[in-house]
């Protein structure tokens, strides 16, 4: 998994799933397609993300009411990631090695993450 130090806050200095606001206008998978690159430097078609989930809990965010839709994509290993926009670092890190703490209910995507994924 694709995880970013987040920069600012909330959670700074925490790893997190890269992600963002959708702009006005503007899809939310167009949306996770410009922050993955804007906050990692990947670059993926929109046609090889997945719907992982919708996640709703009214206190995810401690900044107010937030939806996050979540998106899953494979990528060639070796697929070279740099930190940029809000993101501190980028790391990869292999789903068995997952950090106990993560900003937001990201565990709970992660966790969505690696039920789909031991499927295949």
């Amino acid at each position: 998994m694709l995880l970013i130090e987040r920069g600012w806050p909330p959670y700074a200095g925490l790893l997190a799933l890269p992600g963002g606001h959708v702009d006005t206008g503007e899809r939310a998978l167009a949306a996770a397609v410009r922050e993955l690159r804007e906050e990692t430097g990947v670059l993926v078609d929109p046609v090889d993300l997945v719907l992982l989930g919708v996640y709703d809990d009214p206190g995810r965010d401690p900044r107010g009411r937030y939806v996050g839709a979540a998106y899953l994509a494979r990528v060639p290993a070796g697929t070279e990631a740099h930190a940029g926009d809000d993101a501190a670092s980028v790391h990869w890190v292999p789903l068995d090695a997952l950090p106990e703490q993560l900003a937001f209910d990201h565990h709970l995507v992660l966790a969505d993450a690696r039920r789909i994924l031991s499927r295949h």
